[in-house]
Formats: C-alpha cells, structure tokens, sequence
C-alpha cells in the first residue's frame, strides 16, 4: 500500500483542479474494465480493495485519508483492473484525468509520488500474480498459451489456473462456466470467446482506437528498446507521438530474462522490466502506444506528411516517422515448425516458457547474446540445457562476460557445428533431429523444448519501398542524401530509423542509451 503521502501544496493543488465527492459505504468507486478518467485522494474514509470472483475484501490493507486512489493505467488512460469499494462513508478529492496530467507535468515532485507509487502497485501485483485477467487450462491449450504470452510479456499481472484445481471449480462457478474446458476470463461478466491478444487487449487496455486519419508529430513503428527510446525522447521534446508495436513493448530485449551491460543496472535487469520502465517514462510525457497492430503500408502524402495503414484498416498521420521495427528471429526450414510453435517451439525464453520445460532438457539455437541468457535463464528450471551453435566458437557473436559464465555452468552444454535437421512429435514436440555440419552426421534426442534464437531479418517490407535498404534489407542512415544533419535520417526526408533496423548499427540493447532521437525530428 502507499507508504509517501502528497505534501499539503499538492493536496491544495487538487482541490484547485478538481472537486470534493462524498460516497456512502458500499458504493464501487471503480470496475474492471472502466477507463481510469480521474485521480482519487481520500480526505476521509476508507476503500477496499474487492476480489472481482468472490466480492470480498481481497487484501487485509485498505487505503485512507492522505492515500490516493488509481493505477498506472492513469498515464495512458487505460481501464481499471482493480474492483474498489467504500468501507464506510468516504470523502475524496476527484481531479479529471486530464487536468491532473497537468499538474503532474506542472509539479515534478508530485508527478514522481504519483508515478512511484502506481508503479509499486503494478509491480506487486505481478509479484502475487494477482490480476483480473484468469486463464485456465493454459498448459493445455494454445490459444490460451497464447493470451499468456502476450499477457506476460506486456507486464499484465494475470493468474494461471490448471484444469481440474478447486480454483478453477470455485470460478467455473462464479462465471457459470464449464470446469473442464480451457478458458480466458476478465472477471465475473467478462468470459472470452475465440481469445486472441487482440480480443484481450482491448479490455487490458493496450489497446488504441485511434480515429481515422489521426494525425501526430512523430509515428514509431515499433515497441523494442528504440522504439520506447523515441518514444521518451520525443515526448520530452513537446511532441505528439505514437508507438505502434505489433506483439508486445520491449521486442526482442524484452525476452532477455537478464540484461547486465546497460548501464546503472550493476546487477542485471530483464529486458521486459527495462524497457517496461522506459514505456512508462514515455508515457508520462504523453506519448501513446498502439498494440498489438503491426503498420503494412507506409505512404508520403503531397503536403510531405506521411500516412501509415495498420492490419486493420485504420490509418494514421504523422509529419515524422520513426523506423525502430527491429529484427526477427529466423524461422529455419524445417518439417511441421508451424504445427509445434507455442507447443515445443519457442523464440523466447521467459517465465512462462520456462515453466513448460521444469525437469526436462532444453535445446537452445544459437551463438547471439540472447541464446546465452536464454540458456542461463532456462537452466535453472530445467534439468539440462544444450546449446546448438553451428559456428566454431562463441568468440565473435557473445560478450565476454556471458561466454564464461556458460563455459563454467555444469548444467549447460555447447555443441559447435551442429544444427536441427528435423522435428518430431505428435500435438507436443517430443524429440529433434540434430546434425553435424562437417560430416553430416545426425542423432536424435529426447526434448519437449526448443529454442530458436538464431539469426537477425529486418522487418521493413511495409516501407514501401520509400528509402534505401542495403542488400540484407537494413535500413541505410546518415549517407544518404540530405542526411548531414542526424545520424538517424534515411534517405527521405521525414523518415529516420533507430536500433537493429539500421543497416550497420551494434545489435546491443545497451548501445540505445548513448544518443537520443528527440531533437533530430
């Protein structure tokens, strides 16, 4: 619970902008599922906290008078997840979501309380796990496999319930739903059908309706490292912006279970965690994110401006655009990957993947840092962990630092030279095909988990052809014409591209901390 209270300047500051609410005992001051349009100090009283299933007091803790009232969805006006209630007759001050945004940019000391303190909350809630968002059945299925993916990797607290468990029995009843089928629930009233991360990030809220044509001072297509980077930095410079991110914030550094050459993180940070952080930084100064949606066409329009088409169908304008889509993992060549991707087949290496190789082997492809986290990561819920590097060293793909530590972990072992040839399996993966790339010599093992991690494709077919890419389809900056001005410009005005995207550029996460895009726009 919060633990700094807001000084009597701050508290004044609400009154000004905002307006006292008197509510009796009883009444809910938020659902899941509702936007978070206000900020709510209590002057007097008491609210509680409710479990959305049961309508019972959820935690012992209550928040009262000089506590506040929200989440960190305020920033970006995204809906409640929490269910509160008043405990007795409560007096609060309400301040509308728009005038305290403004008063927060006004006041840095208390915009840092309020920021704190919601990103406390959020950060214990996916501690206990404890969201609104309930999936059952999640080792079973998918589909809903998949809503856990996204789910987790968007730091969206949810719990997992196994088929069978009294947990699922007590919410099979509150919902009125089937005990023994796979399930994606937000609440009491809220049971998803056909679940897709598109379905559920609507009601998680990460999801933006822009309008038709929306026009903003800069569009980034894409929600890694740099993407989020010019997200911070051009809402520090005044602008209007718009992340547009087709999976989840973070991209590839977002699966990196531990990141430890950025600097000011001196033991290590994951890569969701980091870049959650500066997902957060961004939004404060009020840059949007748009998700999951992934730009197909990019046109330059005859004022100069361009305009973006998403999947579906809407479009965006912007004066500016940033090109941070990253790169991709390369999907090897091989028999029924598809029919084992989400079922044995992984291209990251989190919590959740992790849970679904405990005990057993894992088989990890690949030289590149994150193939050496994952590895790390994975060994210890795993029995073993194997590397295939098809290369005869790890000497010029991985920093130092990482190389050792995998040479010195008894439970992993690297095999050089060696590639998956072929696949095997029924509805899981069950064993794989390995080769010898000298004398093509195959064995197979016994596995239910592999991890792909190996190679480095751009995503830049929806540029449209606009600017110059090298042979591999990188994006050419800062040698093109009218570029002498910004490292990060390509070769049509207007359009600029940061990170992996670039051709040439150091695919490190911690290279992104050097230099900022903000005044180059």
């Amino acid at each position: 619970m919060q633990r700094t209270p807001l000084s009597s300047s701050h508290v004044q500051a609400l009154r000004e902008a905002g307006k006292i609410a008197t509510y009796p005992a009883g009444t809910f001051l938020a659902r899941p599922g509702e936007p978070v349009d206000r900020f709510v100090y209590v002057e007097d009283g008491e609210i509680e906290l409710v479990n959305p299933y049961t309508d019972k007091r959820h935690v012992p803790d209550t928040l009262g008078p000089t506590q506040f009232m929200g989440e960190i969805a305020f920033l970006n006006g995204g809906p409640y997840t929490l269910l509160t209630r008043t405990v007795r007759d409560t007096r609060v001050i309400e301040v509308p979501r728009e005038a305290m945004l403004r008063l927060m940019s006004q006041i840095p000391e208390m915009s840092d309380i309020v920021i704190t303190v919601f990103s406390a909350r959020h950060r214990q809630q996916l501690d206990d796990r404890d969201g609104v968002l309930r999936l059952i059945g999640e080792d079973e299925d998918r589909n809903v496999r998949r809503i856990a993916e996204f789910a987790g990797r968007n730091r969206f607290p949810y719990s997992s319930l196994p088929l069978g468990s009294p947990e699922v029995e007590a919410t099979a009843r509150s919902c009125s739903i089937d005990p023994t089928v796979p399930a994606v629930i937000f609440g009491q009233n809220a049971v998803v059908t056909d679940p897709t991360p598109d379905k559920v990030a609507r009601l998680l809220g990460l999801h933006l309706d822009f309008r038709n044509d929306e026009t903003f001072d800069v569009l980034i297509v894409g929600g890694g490292p740099a993407g989020v980077a010019a997200g911070v930095s051009a809402g520090a410079e005044g602008l209007c912006a718009l992340v547009v991110e087709d999976v989840a914030i973070g991209g590839q550094a977002g699966t990196s279970s531990r990141i430890e050459n950025y600097m000011g993180f001196p033991t290590g940070i994951s890569g969701a965690d980091l870049v959650w952080r500066g997902e957060v930084q961004a939004m404060k100064f009020g840059t949007r994110f748009a998700m999951p949606r992934r730009v197909t066409l990019l046109e330059k329009l005859p004022d100069q401006s361009f305009r973006a088409t998403v999947d579906n169908g809407q479009r965006v304008s912007a004066r500016a655009v940033v090109v941070a889509t990253g790169v991709q993992y390369r999907r090897p060549l091989l028999d029924r990957l598809a029919d084992f991707e989400g079922l044995g087949v992984y291209y990251a290496a989190t919590e959740i993947e992790a849970r679904y190789c405990k005990g057993t082997e894992a088989v990890v492809v690949g030289g590149g840092n994150s193939a050496g986290q994952a590895a790390m990561f994975l060994s210890r819920s795993a029995s073993c962990v194997r590397m295939l590097v098809r290369g005869p060293s790890l000497t010029a793909s991985m920093s130092s630092y990482l190389s050792t530590r995998l040479d010195a972990d008894p439970r992993i072992t690297i095999e050089y030279g060696t590639e998956v040839s072929a696949l095997h399996g029924g509805e899981h993966l069950e064993a794989l095909t390995i080769r010898d790339v000298k004398t093509g010599a195959v064995r197979q093992i016994d596995t239910c988990a592999l991890f792909i991690m190996v190679g480095a494709a751009p995503n830049t077919e929806w540029l449209s052809g606009l600017v110059r890419l090298d042979d591999e389809g990188f994006v050419i900056t800062g040698s093109g014409e009218d570029t002498a001005s910004s490292p990060f410009a390509t070769s049509l005005p207007g359009i600029f591209a940061v990170g992996d995207v670039r051709a040439g550029s150091v695919k490190r996460v911690a290279i992104l901390g050097r230099r900022g895009i903000g005044r180059d726009l």
